[in-house]
């Protein structure tokens, strides 16, 4: 399959780095190509949100609705970034997209679930931003070392209300240094992994912005069910080359 990703090192220190963190970044890793090729894809599944049936959205189940985002699940390259994070026994786990037009409002903040009592079993987001963003125009705010929490109840209308109640009492567990709020920037083709603990949160999109093109590929380690597990019946049976061991619950 063509490469979907620039050459890059996932070296000892990107894994510490993601692991202390809870996200990294790799600016401009989607080749130029696969930029092209997941522009028209998102642009497709936009096109089918007005009739979207309730309970398969497009943008809940992107991958089942366009065939390039299909044949991402099992691309050797993606596979190679989830494995590195989570290890070689893996699963796959949704794929979502997350397109922002201008005037979005974004989204609050909240962390996500995955055997919240278990660390040995990981969940891993990896977002393809294909056009980039910037800060205070749909961009990613994130709290460094929140993701150790393991809490999946994390929710915040705004940066204050976030500091005044959850943050409140809590620091980085491996520092024990106070917790604080970073927003990213992204240039066009940064892809960034993030563990699904971690809070996070996007800003609002300018007004005379064009839309910002994202799709979500999750993958996990196999042992407990997942909330965000979005895979019709039907999906889960159907024979996708490179996929065989990745649809399964475990």
């Amino acid at each position: 399959m063509e490469p979907i990703f620039h050459n890059y090192q996932f070296t000892d220190r990107v894994r510490n780095q993601l692991d202390w963190d809870g996200h990294y970044m790799f600016p401009n890793l989607l080749t130029q190509t696969a930029c092209q090729n997941l522009t028209q894809a998102l642009v497709h599944i936009e096109s089918l949100i007005p009739t979207a049936v309730s309970g398969h959205e497009p943008n809940r189940f992107a991958a089942e609705y366009n065939d390039y985002l299909e044949s991402l699940i099992s691309h050797p390259d993606l596979l190679k970034l989830a494995r590195r994070a989570l290890g070689e026994d893996i699963r796959y786990d949704h794929c979502v997209t997350l397109n922002r037009s201008a005037n979005n409002q974004g989204i609050g903040w909240h962390s996500h679930e995955y055997s919240d009592d278990d660390s040995s079993l990981g969940f891993i987001r990896i977002f393809f931003y294909v056009n980039g963003f910037q800060v205070n125009d749909g961009g990613l705010k994130v709290v460094p070392g929140s993701h150790l929490y393991r809490d999946s109840k994390i929710r915040a209308k705004n940066d204050e209300d976030l500091e005044a109640n959850w943050m409140t009492g809590n620091s980085h567990p491996m520092t024990g240094e106070e917790l604080k709020i970073e927003t990213l920037s992204a240039p066009t083709g940064t892809v960034i992994l993030m563990w699904t603990h971690a809070a996070h949160g996007v800003t609002s999109r300018k007004p005379d912005s064009d839309t910002r093109w994202t799709v979500v590929y999750a993958y996990r380690n196999p042992g407990r069910q997942s909330r965000a597990r979005w895979i019709s019946p039907a999906y889960e049976r159907k024979t996708i080359p490179g996929a065989e061991s990745l649809m399964g619950l475990h």
